[in-house]
């Protein structure tokens, strides 16, 4: 099947990929869990499997194979961030990645931090706790409005910032953040450091690293990628030289058979590496980037088939006509401006999100007020259009 003709193909019914999906039956259940936690291909099921017999087979020497689908994960994470060459490191989750990346920040002599209020709790959280407890000042830019947000972060960076953090596109709202090589400008002029977050954002939405210069980027695999949980990432500019305080052994791995002297750090990617993982994820990860590439699903097409997708959605719930006191969306924002996933809005969401389920076999997601409808690659127009009217029956 030509790249050029897929989107045709997924949006008839059935979805020409859903077969392709067929232990997470993507055709017979109305998943809009696109955001949340998108179905994987069953090849991963396979891969998952495969690891499991390697390491039966090789023991200890299982590492050489692990490391093979190690370095493949690498390069499809470079691939989306349109940086072939870049330095990748890998970890289970964004948490222990972005808290590797806080210990090696200059914290005593640049005793501050600046973020948006829109990012994930994983920042929030770890950053609230940095504030309660070490003196380090934490500056929050209001997240709204999305349009100035960039030059508004900006403009918080001074000499005493140590890290700038701001997510690509916001997870609750679905905005895509524009103009963020202001904030990379602002950073690179004070002398502090940049972390964005695209795990919202990578494999949904084209990622374009122009302007960005020397940022780290973080992201996963949950989400868009269809890796399944275990495989997050943290791009590393070419010319990085900190050095986490919170640093795992495996940054040594090339040099176990020398006597340490000091504390070293590996090149590339190893410089932020953690310690003994489990390589299922790995497998798993490895042949799903393959699975995509197979199949031809960039990124350029699969944006092309989530801004149909998203459209489709506005407009079937647009022709409910529903009170927007009890439930709404922002028709100010161009859908061209969001990510993949349309937001709802209702002081009601997660009670809507249960009966949804519970009722109508639609599987969304909520935060807040916010209900979340995502769709992905794998749904047909007729399952989207069918999910909205049950929407408007529960409502």
């Amino acid at each position: 099947m030509a790249p050029s003709l897929l989107p045709a193909f997924l949006y008839s019914s059935p979805n020409a990929l859903a077969a392709d999906y067929s232990r997470f039956r993507v055709g017979e259940r109305l998943l809009l869990t696109g955001h949340s936690h998108q179905a994987w291909p069953d090849v991963g099921f396979a891969a998952q499997q495969q690891a499991w017999l390697d390491a039966a087979e090789f023991v200890d020497d299982k590492w050489g194979p692990v490391f093979e689908r190690v370095e493949r994960v690498q390069r499809g994470y470079a691939r989306l961030l349109n940086e072939p060459d870049a330095d990748i490191a890998l970890d289970s989750n964004t948490l222990e990645l972005v808290v590797r990346f806080v210990s090696a920040l200059p914290l005593r002599t640049r005793p501050r931090l600046v973020a948006t209020d829109g990012e994930f709790h994983t920042l929030r959280r770890l950053l609230d706790r940095l504030a309660e407890e070490s003196g380090i000042e934490v500056v929050r830019v209001p997240a709204t409005p999305v349009d100035t947000l960039a030059e508004r972060l900006a403009a918080a960076v001074d000499d005493r910032t140590a890290a700038a953090f701001c997510s690509t596109a916001l997870f609750q709202s679905a905005r895509i953040v524009p103009n963020l090589p202001a904030v990379a400008a602002a950073c690179q002029r004070h002398g502090a450091e940049l972390l964005l977050d695209a795990y919202h954002h990578l494999n949904v939405v084209p990622f374009d690293p122009t302007g960005l210069g020397r940022a780290f980027v973080v992201g996963g695999g949950y989400k868009y990628c269809q890796l399944g949980e275990g495989v997050c990432f943290l791009r590393i500019p070419k010319d990085c030289t900190l050095r986490p305080i919170t640093t795992g052994w495996f940054t040594e791995f090339d040099a176990l058979a020398a006597v340490p002297s000091g504390v070293g750090y590996g090149r590339g990617g190893m410089r932020f590496a953690g310690a003994t993982f489990d390589p299922t994820s790995a497998y798993r990860a490895a042949a799903v980037f393959d699975y995509f590439q197979t199949r031809g699903l960039t990124p350029e097409l699969l944006r092309e088939v989530s801004q149909h997708q998203v459209k489709l959605l506005a407009e079937q719930f647009d022709a409910l006509d529903l009170d927007p006191a009890v439930i709404r969306r922002d028709r100010t924002v161009p859908l061209e401006q969001v990510g993949g996933f349309l937001t709802l809005w209702s002081p009601r969401a997660g009670e809507v999100c249960r009966r949804l389920k519970a009722e109508e076999g639609v599987w969304t997601d909520s935060r807040g007020d916010a209900l979340r409808l995502g769709p992905a690659s794998y749904l047909s127009d007729t399952q989207l259009v069918e999910a909205v009217e049950r929407l408007g029956r529960i409502l």
